[in-house]
């Protein structure tokens, strides 16, 4: 008997030792898994507190959409011979502007054009980019409840990009304006839009590069945000937020090889943005300072021949006639360093300072002149757009013959007189400008001038005939750089010949 019982008690034992590591495993199953990757932001606050400002826009352009038009408008990924229409206005397949992008030519096609927008005011005022709305004849808003509206386009800024939508509703959800001057390389942001018709999608990166001039779009007075923010078709307009929930910036642009997201996307800094509304509500049209100068980029040569120790600064290759900039005392060759205090490094930096400036705004100007500091005075005008605007080709037309060779001077460069009608067709005032017929010497080859081109003039010195360019040349010490004025397509810069580097 006590033996049965010590061998129940000992099964008993045991089955109580399995219910015990049963119930212990399952109740490790169920428990919440331990975080294995700490650290990393968790962006759910944001967007549910963000989201519901975020609206989706579709702008119909010429009339109802072809049938065509509207199965290009649904949001599924199309084929090659179907590059999305974000992609399509803005690059084509080797990396350039498209017709149709800010300040390029052509039309825009018919159909309808998916972008994304945000809400500024709880009264219905929304932001976006000007191409998602760009001659539609009808913009359509969609908030997250679902509600629809027809939106009115208050003002529209090609330069910067920006339109204003007004919807007729109150008590809307709105995002707050950040300071997109604060932003540094290496901030997490976060951008919500419709890409691909797929309202309110979330994706996130970092600031790669802030006061971004974006070589590829014809925007000189936007300081881009530069990002690794995926941005696909329908993101465009959509807003840029930092952590804090506010817009710092509006996704506007990609640059691609291939028509598809390559980790560089650009927005539009807020402030350059929240400028233009304000003009856009009060006026329906934005309006810009002009300093009248034309400026390039200098090279190692250049600034040690204008000496410029570390090579900052914007390059005068030209001043408008009767501008601010004249009026000041501007010059050929000066280096402009700053514009009240703001500095210069580099001279894309310069057209955003200024155009951010309202006409009449009364501007100090630091430059560097024949390497000692100079400070002088203007007052802005409105910016004129023709301004270093694009022209006829230089050069001249097939099967015209070459007038006579001027005499040769140390670089080789054979210059060519013009006559009326030729200077004329390239925009140039009379007895302006030498022709370059050939270029013999290596110097000048490597230096870039080419026949076609069109000499203005040797260092700051005009020249309107090729026996005057003869002469500046000739007058150049052996071995000596010298910076040559060229226009070339329309566009005016300094070219730097260096016979010493032959």
């Amino acid at each position: 008997m006590l033996l049965l019982s010590a061998a129940l008690a000992l099964a008993i034992g045991s089955g109580a030792g399995w219910y015990s590591s049963a119930h212990a495993q399952q109740a490790q199953a169920t428990a919440p898994a331990p975080e294995l990757v700490v650290g990393l932001p968790d962006f759910t606050r944001l967007v549910d507190q963000v989201g519901p400002a975020v609206v989706s826009i579709q702008a119909e352009v010429g009339g109802k959409p072809r049938a065509a038009d509207a199965q290009r408008a649904q949001p599924q990924q199309p084929g090659d011979e179907e590059i999305p229409e974000f992609f399509r206005r803005f690059f084509g397949p080797d990396g350039m502007p498209m017709p149709g992008a800010p300040g390029m030519p052509g039309a825009r096609p018919r159909g309808v054009s998916q972008g994304t927008g945000f809400i500024i005011s709880a009264d219905g005022y929304v932001l976006t980019n000007h191409h998602v709305v760009e001659g539609a004849d009808t913009v359509r808003i969609k908030l997250s409840d679902r509600r629809e509206f027809v939106a009115r386009v208050v003002g529209s800024d090609e330069q910067s990009d920006v339109a204003l939508l007004k919807i007729a509703a109150t008590g809307l959800p709105t995002l707050r304006i950040g300071d997109s001057k604060a932003l540094k390389s290496g901030q997490w942001v976060v951008a919500i839009g419709s890409p691909f018709g797929l309202d309110h999608s979330v994706t996130a990166g970092i600031v790669s590069a802030v006061g971004r001039a974006n070589p590829y779009a014809n925007q000189r007075y936007v300081p881009f945000i530069q990002t690794d923010v995926a941005i696909n078709r329908g993101n465009s307009g959509g807003p840029l937020l930092d952590t804090r929930g506010q817009v710092v910036g509006i996704n506007s642009q990609i640059f691609s090889n291939s028509g598809g997201y390559m980790g560089v996307s650009f927005a539009i800094p807020i402030d350059v943005a929240m400028n233009a509304v304000q003009q856009l509500k009060a006026t329906g049209k934005v309006t810009r300072g002009q300093l009248g100068v034309v400026i390039q980029a200098m090279d190692r040569d250049q600034a040690k021949l204008l000496g410029i120790a570390d090579g900052n600064g914007a390059l005068v290759a030209d001043v408008q006639p009767g501008s601010p900039a004249a009026r000041a005392g501007i010059l050929r060759q000066d280096v402009i360093r700053s514009v009240n205090g703001q500095a210069i490094q580099e001279s894309s930096d310069l057209p955003p300072i200024v155009g951010a400036m309202a006409p009449g705004t009364r501007v100090t100007v630091e430059l560097v002149r024949d390497g000692k500091p100079r400070t002088v005075t203007a007052t802005l005008n409105t910016l004129d757009e023709r301004v270093a605007g694009a022209g006829e080709d230089a050069g001249r037309e097939p099967g015209q013959p070459p007038a006579a060779a001027a005499l040769a001077n140390p670089l080789g460069i054979v210059g060519e007189d013009m006559d009326a009608q030729q200077r004329s067709r390239l925009g140039l005032q009379p007895g302006e400008g030498v022709l370059v017929a050939r270029v013999e010497g290596l110097a000048a080859r490597e230096a870039g001038l080419r026949p076609g081109d069109v000499v203005l003039a040797v260092g700051r010195n005009d020249v309107g005939s090729a026996g005057a360019l003869n002469a500046q040349l000739r007058g150049l010490k052996a071995g000596q750089a010298v910076m040559l004025l060229v226009r070339r397509g329309g566009g005016t810069q300094y070219i730097t010949v260096n016979p010493a580097g032959e």
